[in-house]
């Protein structure tokens, strides 16, 4: 196994422990918030019995009180019409019940005016019954309550009887105004749940929690808006205290059990993020560091190769001097300009190469024809080139470097014995060049992966020639080198995008 595939064997067992990992703690959370989120519509569900509970006892307490009321009214009555009627008694035991009556009242507050002006009060405050502003203050404040009892008892001599509320009766009004208020309170003034307490008609609210934003009741529309969505999540909890009047309370889940709702999908994306930034830091400095392994080899290889190749170029000039056949001399310098070449090409990977205006169709052709040279003759070459001449910035060493890779990567794919095809032509945005081979084909899945540094099917390969000519293409000359077409058994074409000058 090449250390392509065991990297790519790394990298899928990785990525499927990181998907196990994921998946295994998004379900443990979801069932935690799932738990959690029960757990608090439970103590949304005791809240919401607990305030009709409180309503109800509220109808009670008021329905006691109407009772109470009722009372208190029928006995000021009753002591008013005895008041009255003690001028019109003429039996002795008539007259005894009447005073009965009058002796019994403890409870209503009563001033009785006589035909004089003068005041005579009743249950009223005994230290003060003789303050005439006191009595006159109370007087106002029961002319205001309810009309007086009028006691005609001896023929135009009339005298007025002012009464009120008990004080029983005021302090069980004051007791239900405080229940009335702690219920809002209690209703609306919960921890987390935002709340809206309304009338009847749904249209004006009684009271709401500090959860409820002003903007979201500005306007009546808004408000009904917002009561809708409100009504969407819970039903509303009906409030019957006994006025006759329905009121409702609308609420919605808690803060933190709308934040429970999504914190798995924020978790899973926070994790997502985490490896998405993880990989692409490791694929930075892994390559960061193949660079630096591609500047180091490189260049220590031009520095081998320049000693001895010195050494062949003074040998070549030794053997002219010899008298040496000078096609054999001149073939041995055509290979030591080679050599030369290829040495500068290395010296050239890791630094910027200067790149210079070149006559792109005496590039290829050079570069063909150096390659039929040194090609079997079992392999046809084909050049189609435009008549019209094509210039582009190139580093030529570089660049013919780049053809002579794919060229000698489609002999090995035909083993030996095919046809290699190179054309170009040109483009409004620049111009293309096609390197078509009749060999074995790439599968559709290896397009991308054919120019990662160690991918090679050869069993003695480096699988470095393509990422070479990657790195080439893209890096130096800005331009794009990919996998055009492949069919299996039928051949490859890969193609090289340049911008024209």
């Amino acid at each position: 196994m090449n250390i392509y595939a065991r990297k790519q064997r790394w990298k899928l067992g990785l990525a499927a422990t990181a998907f196990i990992i994921v998946i295994v703690s998004f379900w443990y959370t979801n069932n935690l918030v799932k738990r959690i989120s029960v757990d608090e519509k439970i103590k949304a569900k005791l809240w919401a019995d607990a305030v009709q509970k409180r309503a109800q006892l509220i109808k009670f307490t008021n329905e006691l009180f109407s009772q109470i009321k009722s009372e208190e009214r029928k006995k000021a009555e009753l002591y008013a019409e005895a008041t009255k009627q003690v001028s019109n008694l003429s039996g002795s035991s008539d007259y005894n019940f009447v005073l009965k009556v009058l002796q019994d009242n403890t409870t209503v507050p009563v001033i009785l005016i006589n035909d004089n002006g003068q005041m005579v009060p009743r249950n009223l405050d005994s230290l003060r019954s003789k303050d005439t502003s006191y009595l006159r203050s109370e007087l106002n404040s029961m002319k205001e309550m309810y009309p007086p009892v009028e006691i005609n008892y001896y023929k135009n001599f009339r005298s007025y009887l002012y009464y009120k509320d008990s004080k029983v009766f005021s302090d069980i009004q004051l007791v239900f105004d405080n229940l009335i208020k702690s219920f809002k309170e209690v209703a609306v003034n919960t921890a987390e749940t935002p709340v809206i307490y309304t009338d009847s008609s749904r249209t004006k609210i009684i009271a709401k929690s500090d959860k409820i934003d002003t903007a979201e009741i500005g306007t009546p529309q808004i408000l009904k808006n917002t009561l809708l969505r409100l009504e969407s999540e819970n039903p509303p909890i009906p409030i019957d205290l006994g006025d006759g009047e329905i009121n409702y309370i609308f609420y919605a889940p808690s803060e933190l059990l709308t934040k429970l709702k999504y914190y798995p999908y924020v978790q899973f994306g926070a994790i997502g993020l985490f490896l998405l930034i993880a990989y692409v830091l490791f694929s930075t400095a892994r390559k960061a560091e193949q660079d630096q392994v591609w500047v180091g080899m490189s260049k220590e290889t031009a520095h081998q190769l320049g000693t001895p190749l010195s050494s062949l170029m003074a040998w070549n000039e030794h053997l002219l001097s010899l008298g040496v056949d000078e096609n054999v001399v001149s073939e041995m310098q055509q290979d030591v300009k080679r050599l030369n070449m290829i040495t500068d090409r290395f010296s050239k990977i890791g630094s910027q190469p200067t790149l210079a205006l070149e006559n792109v169709n005496e590039v290829l052709t050079d570069s063909i024809e150096y390659l039929k040279k040194r090609t079997s003759r079992n392999v046809n070459y084909e050049l189609i080139l435009p008549s019209e001449i094509l210039q582009a910035n190139l580093s030529k060493p570089l660049f013919e470097w780049v053809i002579e890779n794919l060229c000698k990567n489609a002999v090995d794919a035909m083993d030996g014995k095919g046809k290699i095809t190179v054309e170009m032509r040109g483009v409004p945005e620049g111009l293309l060049i096609n390197i078509i081979d009749t060999g074995k084909g790439i599968p559709k899945s290896k397009f991308m992966t054919v120019f990662e540094p160690g991918y090679t099917t050869k069993s003695r390969g480096w699988g470095l020639g393509l990422s070479l000519c990657k790195r080439i293409i893209e890096t130096y000359h800005k331009g794009k080198i990919y996998v055009f077409n492949s069919e299996p058994n039928r051949g490859t074409t890969f193609r090289i995008e340049l911008k024209r000058d």
